[in-house]
């Protein structure tokens, strides 16, 4: 594999509108991924269910009800990715879009977010952990398999929202050689916004990569799945010599649409874990195994 040392990346800050039409959707989608082009991006990603603004294009019956709009979502999905393979290939990027609820062979609905190349190549994470509301409310399943993701921007590896908060998981991708973790969000409240800002700096800092998040934004009142949306786009690094002393490489103003930009030096990261750092975090992972295989001792005080 080679990859290139730097890279940009784009993440959006994407608001859930209501859409008059198909082609309204094609222009919003085409304008976002030209500006994140014109900006320099390689890499673009969009949030978690940005894809759910769709359902404003179905009947007005069928938009309160959560499991006929996942069903009649169905019908878009192909010219959703096609679309996205179009504007990946017109502008030379690798592009994550919105996470979809796609419906396997089995019946059931999975959280999938799918990473398009600039050749064309269309590879897919689905979501591990479920929420609440997905698990007991909406339906979604959860996928049962970890992936990386090969680029000329070296590996990546996708932590659909929730899963960003799990450690493990997300030590799985990094130990099968992710440099780079895509967080898409989809969260309501600051509270949830934060929950996933702070796993992903806690990703970047343990792991001594990069984490980078895109949630949506805005009010669609319209929506029984995604009426409100709150957060903000940003970059994370390793918390070492060489990056910023917090970690945070780029963020966004809280719920204003549009593209956050972080350049990612990727073998500065590399000689950090390698040779140059303060404290070792990512290859002392393996100092714990011994211990956590251990029982835990009990004792009164």
């Amino acid at each position: 594999m080679s990859a290139s040392n730097t890279v940009r990346v784009a993440a959006a800050q994407y608001p859930i509108e209501f859409l008059g039409g198909w082609q309204d959707y094609q222009a919003k989608l085409s304008g976002y991924v030209a500006e994140a082009a014109k900006g320099g991006a390689k890499i673009a990603m969009f949030p978690e269910y940005g894809s759910m603004e769709l359902v404003s294009l179905l009947p007005e019956e069928v938009r309160p009800d959560l499991a006929k709009q996942l069903d009649k979502l169905q019908g878009l999905f192909a010219d959703y990715l096609d679309l996205h393979a179009e504007l990946a290939a017109k502008h030379g990027l690798y592009l994550l879009a919105s996470s979809f609820p796609v419906r396997r062979d089995d019946g059931t609905y999975r959280n999938q977010a799918w990473l398009i190349g600039p050749g064309g190549k269309r590879e897919m994470q689905e979501k591990l952990q479920m929420t609440r509301f997905e698990d007991e409310v909406w339906g979604i399943a959860p996928g049962t398999e970890l992936r990386v993701f090969d680029t000329d921007h070296g590996r990546l590896g996708v932590a659909i929202c929730y899963d960003s908060e799990f450690p493990r998981l997300v030590r799985g991708q990094i130990e099968a050689g992710a440099e780079i973790m895509l967080v898409p969000s989809c969260t309501d409240a600051l509270r949830g916004y934060n929950r996933v800002r702070v796993a992903a700096r806690a990703r970047a800092m343990e792991n001594q990569c990069f984490a980078v998040q895109s949630p949506t934004v805005g009010s669609a009142p319209w929506s029984a799945a995604v009426d409100e949306n709150c957060g903000s786009a940003g970059a994370f690094g390793p918390i070492d010599k060489g990056f910023p002393e917090d970690g945070v490489l780029a963020t966004g103003e809280l719920n204003q649409p549009g593209w956050v930009y972080a350049d990612l030096d990727l073998e500065a990261a590399r000689t950090l874990r390698r040779e140059t750092a303060q404290v070792f975090n990512s290859r002392d992972w393996a100092k714990e195994e011994p211990i956590l295989r251990a029982p835990v001792r009990a004792g009164k005080v």
